[in-house]
């Protein structure tokens, strides 16, 4: 019997959201397919995404849009990188050996 956490109920109910970045001058980042904002301040955001966690780094960074039902957010500010984290699986040394 499978048992599932509340967020894998939540993404399999959302259908499939398509995953686009679009930055304008270094200056103005619109992201879709955001699942969630993982934390914002003025130096960084980190957004979980349906392709993984994205963390924007800069300056003066402000959330404009955020719409998290349709999946934008939008950032001003200096984009100076952008960067996927590798997600880490759960668990002890042989959770993840025997997965």
């Amino acid at each position: 019997m499978a048992t599932y956490t509340a967020q894998q109920k939540q993404q399999e109910a959302r259908p499939s959201l398509p995953h686009k970045l679009t930055l304008d001058e270094r200056s103005r980042l619109a992201v879709t397919g955001v699942t969630e904002v993982v934390s914002f301040d003025e130096s960084a955001v980190v957004l979980k995404t349906v392709k993984g966690v994205l963390v924007i780094r800069g300056q003066q960074l402000h959330l404009q849009t955020l719409s998290l039902d349709g999946g934008q957010v939008a950032v001003d500010g200096t984009v100076s990188s952008m960067n996927y984290e590798e997600l880490r699986r759960e668990g002890g040394f042989f959770s993840r050996l025997f997965g």
